[in-house]
């Protein structure tokens, strides 16, 4: 910057500022120099602010990605009484293996589903004392399972049969621990101590560890014995003439001794990253290069009793660690920082920690206690073929910013993301947003400045979502109950932000111009709302200029208010599903649900209209009704579609609605229900959207529809159903100019809709619900039975509303694939009749 603009450089940099203020912001008076060094300071404050947010934003998102978790409660199965488990592997078939100290092995599915049991030590009788298994390790490559004992011997078993092969036995010390691996044809090591020893073929070296401060770790290069026949004795000639076959062990050629306090328990290596873990006794894991034992590249603090196993996972660039009262952590290696925590509270694992194992394939940690349990890592679902994603997880809500030409998109797991209406390039994005609650709802302020944002945590949030900023907090005093939607209302001179949900109440905060408080209360909830409101979780909002209200519930009640008078203008009542015939095939029936209102601003409240509608519903059961408000209210007319989401144009004379299978549909409107109808509204198009449950429907300028769903992308459209592209595609485009738009190609959808578009030449149509039943949703993975905070979906399912504590979760409000209506039957549209100009109509 030139100094004599930046209001330094003395008494000529201070002309040469008052003269460019008065050239370019029409500053007539004279300013002193000590206001343009105040200036200046103010600028240069903003500015530091400004690069502090937005580096705070980058860290926040590299953060992110470097997320890892694990998936609590944990999968648990109780084992029966008995011996601990010694050891748990995984042969190369997939399944797992574990060994208890009598001796039986157990065979479980990576779910883990006991497959079969053997028990391979003979039992005790008065003259043998019982044997007690060590531990095991498979040999996958000759279809062998070896078995230590405290009776120093090894025994080998047939892999597939448990049936005996032979042993080594009056070996030198107890085979605790034993290790084996493949070392060519025909050719393998097999290694066993009295503690923990491992081979590790890329070296090639032993290393082993010991409670020994001094001798904690050892890394030897050995000449391993190949005489094994010699050593091996058939189990009948062992029991009959009990010869000692000792195993010769040649000399050491060169040892590197790691010295820890307390002593080694478990440890690792990893030679991608060139880099051997230790874990004891201190309760520290300590980074080391295998090359220098003196001293370790890193220290990693954080458990409190001590670590009994570890593993490093090169491909995630993680460190897995689990002490002795049954914590486990996730570590980033790069980072040397702790990503996860679970306790056993969490997980619900129970009693003494015998045995644990981490698996790459499953990606989750067995460990063995009172029970075996399974802590699966939460994994993102992945997109089918080369679907573009918008977000990680599923977006929840997205809007439009005139202002700045910005679209905000918002997701299940927190995320807030800025980009570029123009381009579809991504401006900006910050998370933990609602903490690690998902973000159902979001509104712009009058001005389209400010972003406010809903979640389940039962908070409101204000933002400046250009640089991530929380402005202000809404919430109640207390336990907040789930959001479910909210709007921003400008009123005479006062603006108000309003919020609904599972409270059953209308919670207004005004939105002063000064405010000093970061945490703001709502008003005291109107009268006329406590005596007379709803009676149940109130779903969705809408508002009519000047002061009009209208709210839904989840068990079908829609009230219309006014908000100068806090009086119930009026109120409706969708009907409930007749109760099933006995010889009906369904056996259950729902309630219905009002998912969406919008008012038809150009007819509410308009004397001359008293009876036509202005104001629309959709419901769960399928149904778009109409109704009019005024004159105490009236019902007009109602059709069937499996709407869900609605939007209007800025005229109310076409009307966009999304239903579950994320396709959208354009009906002509403009005289539509004036009166009772008995036939539905002229449909002039439809087209396939998402592959998903569409989340948000929003209108742009009368030109383009904007579309943000559960399959985790957000899409812009032109009116007429031209697909523009995905926000995050690689390629931009330019908003007015077409020929860079993506249409006529189409997102990735699923073979479906290729055949839903070629309907009309088929001689058996193709309806809807055969889409909704379809397979493209991004594959779930969940391998545990408990509640789950994690990146994929919750199980779709009817959202209990009473008792209250039977609620399950977000989803049960935006999926209704258990409720009881059909579909119609859709042909392919006739693209002649897409909207046309408004001036043509």
């Amino acid at each position: 910057m030139d100094r004599d603009h930046s209001g330094g450089g003395g008494e000529d940099g201070g002309e040469n500022l008052r003269q460019h203020l008065r050239t370019h912001t029409s500053i007539e008076k004279m300013v002193s120099i000590d206001d343009l060094k105040q200036i200046k300071l103010a600028y240069d404050h903003e500015f530091c602010t400004y690069v502090y947010l937005q580096y705070e934003a980058k860290e926040e998102t590299l953060r992110r990605s470097k997320t890892a978790a694990f998936v609590l409660p944990a999968k648990v199965k109780f084992l029966k009484r008995g011996k601990p488990v010694k050891r748990i592997h995984l042969p190369s078939n997939g399944n797992v293996v574990t060994l208890r100290e009598d001796g039986t092995v157990h065979f479980w599915t990576p779910e883990l589903n006991l497959m079969s049991k053997k028990k391979v030590l003979p039992e005790r009788t008065v003259i043998r004392k019982p044997k007690w298994a060590t531990d095991f390790v498979p040999m996958p490559d000759y279809d062998k399972l070896i078995i230590g004992t405290a009776s120093r011997e090894i025994q080998f078993y047939e892999l597939s049969s448990l049936e005996p092969c032979c042993q080594l036995n009056e070996l030198e010390t107890v085979p605790s621990n034993l290790d084996y691996c493949s070392t060519g044809s025909d050719e393998c090591i097999i290694v066993y101590g009295d503690t923990q020893v491992k081979y590790f073929q890329s070296i090639p070296a032993i290393v082993s560890s010991s409670a020994h401060e001094d001798s904690a770790l050892v890394i030897g290069l050995f000449h391993p014995s190949t005489y094994m026949q010699e050593q091996m004795i058939e189990l009948p000639k062992v029991s009959e003439k009990r010869k000692s076959t000792k195993v010769p062990q040649k000399a050491t050629r060169e040892q590197t001794i790691f010295t820890v306090p307390k002593g080694v328990m478990t440890f690792d290596f990893c030679e991608k990253q060139n880099l051997l873990v230790t874990g004891g006794m201190d309760t520290l894991l300590r980074m080391w290069n295998r090359h220098v034992p003196k001293r370790p590249r890193g220290i990693l603090k954080g458990h409190k009793a001590p670590v009994s196993y570890l593993c490093i996972s090169s491909e995630e660039g993680h460190i897995y660690s689990v002490s002795k009262d049954k914590t486990a952590k996730i570590w980033h290696i790069k980072d040397e920082t702790c990503l996860f925590t679970a306790n056993p509270d969490a997980s619900n694992i129970r009693g003494e920690l015998s045995a644990c194992l981490y698996s790459s394939a499953v990606k989750g940690l067995y460990i063995a206690a009172d029970s075996l349990a399974l802590l699966s890592l939460q994994t993102k679902p992945q997109p089918k073929g080369n679907q573009i994603l918008s977000h990680e997880e599923p977006v929840l809500c997205c809007g439009y910013s005139e202002e700045f030409k910005q679209v905000v998109s918002c997701s299940q797991g927190s995320v807030v993301k800025v980009w570029d209406v123009e381009t579809g390039a991504q401006i900006f994005e910050f998370g933990g947003a609602h903490g690690k609650s998902a973000i159902t709802c979001m509104a712009f302020d009058s001005s389209g400045r400010r972003l406010v944002t809903g979640g389940i945590d039962g908070c409101l949030k204000m933002w400046n979502f250009n640089n991530g900023q929380c402005v202000k907090i809404l919430k109640k005093d207390g336990k907040c109950d789930q959001i479910c939607d909210c709007l921003y209302l400008k009123l005479h001179r006062k603006a108000f932000v309003i919020s609904v949900g599972w409270d059953r109440r209308i919670d207004v905060y005004e939105d002063f111009k000064e405010e000093t408080q970061m945490t703001q209360r709502p008003k005291p909830s109107w009268q006329d709302d406590e005596r007379n409101g709803h009676r149940d979780d109130i779903l969705c909002i809408a508002q009519c200029p000047p002061h009009h209200l209208a709210t839904g519930s989840y068990d079908g009640e829609i009230i219309v208010w006014n908000v100068v008078s806090e009086r119930i203008l009026c109120r409706f009542q969708i009907a409930q599903p007749t109760p099933p015939q006995p010889s009906s095939s369904f056996s259950v029936v729902h309630s219905t649900s009002v998912l969406c209102l919008k008012f038809l601003k150009t007819r509410a409240f308009v004397p001359e209209l008293s009876s036509a509608a202005c104001l629309l519903t959709s419901d769960s059961t399928g149904y778009l009704h109409f109704w009019s408000v005024l004159n105490g209210g009236n019902f007009v007319t109602s059709f069937q579609a499996a709407i869900k989401k609605l939007a209007l144009t800025s005229d109310d004379s076409v009307l966009f609605a999304s239903d579950f299978a994320g396709f959208i549909y354009a009906f002509n409107i403009k005289q539509y229900a004036l009166k009772p109808e008995k036939n539905p509204p002229e449909k002039v198009n439809i087209w396939r959207a998402h592959t998903n449950n569409i989340s948000s429907l929003k209108i742009i300028d009368d030109r383009y529809v904007l579309t943000s769903s559960w399959d985790f992308s957000v899409r812009l459209w032109s009116i007429h159903g031209e697909f523009i592209g995905t926000f995050g595609q690689n390629e931009k485009w330019s908003i007015d100019t077409p020929s860079s738009w993506k249409h006529p190609s189409q997102p990735t959808l699923e073979q479906e809709t290729k055949s839903f578009l070629k309907s009309d030449e088929a001689t058996n149509e193709k309806s809807e619900s055969d889409v909704l039943n379809n397979d493209s949703d991004p594959p779930m993975t969940n391998l545990e039975d408990g509640p789950s905070s994690s990146w994929w979906l919750p199980e779709p399912g009817k959202r209990q509303c009473r008792p209250k504590f039977n609620r399950r979760g977000l989803r049960d409000y935006l999926t209704f694939e258990d409720f009881n209506f059909t579909l119609p039957t859709i042909k392919k549209p006739d693209l002649s009749k897409v909207l046309s100009n408004k001036a043509d109509d």
